[in-house]
């Protein structure tokens, strides 16, 4: 005689065994209090902190020191460091990834929180304040370094339009860092590739293109939000420059699809 056996059908009487879209907009703040812990707990990003300052201050001092143009004040000398702080906001963008994927922390985090968007909501806003942390470290050495080095403080209406512009430049940068470390997914390229390019690869080949592209080169386009007076000369000249708003939605498009391929690859990759 066959038996069979009866289908039962799956049900969920738990409310709480069902995870909706408001239980992962809930655990967004988790996951940003997550992300302050690794962040504060992490030896590198104290290490960036403290030579983001030391970066600002000597530099802004040295050329303070050795300025003869009477004109000159701290109040345009203090960005000049700025493109140096930039890229360690870039690499401290990257660590925030490319160290979890190497050390294996990423499957086990994915594996708590599944939803993944979640964890790049949480990234991107850490990675935007650490780049604020990071620029406004840069610009008060900066200023304090200028005006140790001997120079007058300058006019408070340019050094607070400068800042501003500084500071979204630098921030951009991060969320850069972080959008390239989440596509490399490897410290040692990402790192590598990111400055390749910016110090190497934008110097070498931008005088062989033609205007209309140079305006769209990534960091190029970011170090022109620097107020720099004519002395500060960027690395890819341009006879007919855009205004910096042009140049800050060029550099912040730059940071949008870069953290959109990365928060794709993380959808499509394997999280090991």
């Amino acid at each position: 005689m066959t038996t069979t056996t009866p289908t039962i059908a799956w049900t969920i009487d738990a409310p709480a065994a069902v995870r909706t879209t408001r239980d992962d907009v809930r655990a967004v703040p988790a996951a940003l209090r997550s992300e302050w812990i690794k962040l504060t707990s992490l030896r590198a990003n104290k290490v960036i902190l403290g030579l983001t300052a030391a970066v600002g201050a000597v530099i802004a001092a040295g050329l303070a020191m050795t300025n003869t143009d009477p004109s000159v004040t701290a109040s345009e000398l203090f960005i000049y460091p700025l493109p140096l702080v930039a890229m360690l906001a870039a690499v401290a963008g990257i660590l925030m990834f490319t160290s979890e994927s190497q050390h294996g922390t990423l499957a086990v985090m994915l594996a708590a929180r599944p939803a993944r968007w979640v964890l790049v909501v949480a990234k991107v806003v850490t990675a935007a304040t650490v780049g604020a942390a990071l620029a406004v470290a840069g610009m008060v050495a900066g200023f304090g370094g200028a005006a140790a080095g001997g120079v007058e403080l300058g006019s408070g209406s340019h050094l607070a339009s400068r800042a501003a512009w500084a500071l979204g430049y630098i921030v951009m940068a991060a969320l850069i860092g972080l959008g390239v470390g989440m596509i490399v997914r490897h410290t040692a390229g990402a790192i590598t590739g990111l400055l390749m390019w910016s110090f190497v690869a934008e110097s070498l080949f931008a005088p062989m293109l033609p205007d209309g592209v140079r305006h769209a080169l990534p960091f190029s386009a970011g170090y022109r939000l620097l107020d720099a007076g004519p002395s500060f000369e960027p690395p890819v000249v341009i006879a007919h420059q855009l205004a910096r708003p042009q140049y800050a939605l060029i550099f912040g498009c730059y940071a949008l699809v870069s953290l959109a391929v990365g928060t794709l690859l993380l959808y499509r990759r394997d999280s090991n």
